[in-house]
C-alpha cells in the first residue's frame, strides 16, 4: 500500500512539474530587426566612384555612389529601402544602365552589379 501511494504521489509530482514549464505552448517571438532592406551598387570599371541616379517603382529617386566590387564589403555605402518587390532603374552618364524587378527581404543587402 505504501509503495502504491508513493508511486501515485511521484507520478503526480512529475506531472505537475512538467505541466508548469509550458514547453509545449507556442511562443510568439519578436525580433529587433527593422523591416528594411539595403542596396549596394558595385561596378568592375566604368562607374566606379561615380554617382548614379536610382529610381524605385518609377516614384522614388536618389543619388547613389558606386564602388568597386573588391572594396564593396569595406567601403560600400548601403542605401535603405522598403522590403518587397520593386522595379529598380539605375541611370548613369545620361542612359539607363540597369533596369530590373527585384525582391528585397528584410535585412537583406542586395548587391546591384553594374556594367
Amino acid at each position: 500500500m505504501k509503495i502504491k501511494t508513493l508511486l501515485i504521489l511521484s507520478i503526480l509530482c512529475v506531472t505537475i512539474m512538467l505541466s508548469g514549464c509550458r514547453a509545449h505552448m507556442p511562443v510568439a517571438q519578436q525580433s529587433g530587426k527593422e523591416d528594411i532592406a539595403y542596396l549596394l551598387f558595385v561596378s568592375p570599371e566604368e562607374y566606379i566612384k561615380q554617382d548614379v541616379t536610382v529610381t524605385i517603382d518609377n516614384a522614388t529617386s536618389f543619388e547613389a555612389k558606386v564602388v568597386s566590387a573588391k572594396k564593396s564589403n569595406r567601403r560600400g555605402t548601403q542605401y535603405g529601402v522598403a522590403t518587397g518587390t520593386h522595379q529598380l532603374t539605375v541611370r548613369g552618364n545620361g542612359r539607363t544602365i540597369y533596369s530590373k524587378q527585384v525582391f528585397l527581404s528584410p535585412q537583406e543587402t542586395k548587391i546591384i552589379q553594374l556594367p
